[in-house]
């Protein structure tokens, strides 16, 4: 069965780049923009992971993680963060609000982050 990732990313050229990577190693790809959009599309995708960017237009990646894990139909999906936010406090409030994995965009190549997400949905 194919699995399902949902890429909330402002960024065309990583979300180009990754989205398309992704797609050639088999995974089905829902790609947003926005931070405000994301919970109800997260319901609409029912996503098997959420790769989430911190700095967003609408709302920052760590209110939409906030309304995800607060949401129960929702609050199992695992998330990643993908930022270049690497501050100790940005990882720390991560992990505090449950990611599965918080990658410093500017610290990992694309082939080690398709790597990670490949391992992670195993």
């Amino acid at each position: 069965m194919t699995k399902k990732i949902l890429l909330i990313e402002d960024d065309p050229f990583l979300s180009s780049l990754l989205g398309n990577r992704l797609k050639k190693e088999g995974f089905e790809l829902v790609g947003i923009k926005s931070g405000s959009e994301a919970n109800k599309l997260l319901k609409a995708s029912n996503p098997d992971l959420v790769l989430l960017d911190i700095i967003l237009p609408g709302k920052s990646g760590f209110e939409v993680l906030e309304e995800i894990k607060s949401d129960p139909q929702v609050a199992k999906i695992p998330v990643m963060i993908i930022s270049n936010l690497g501050q100790a406090l940005d990882i720390e409030k991560g992990r505090e609000l449950g990611v599965v994995e918080y990658i410093v965009k500017a610290q990992v190549s694309i082939d080690d982050l398709v790597k990670k997400i490949k391992e992670y949905l195993k």
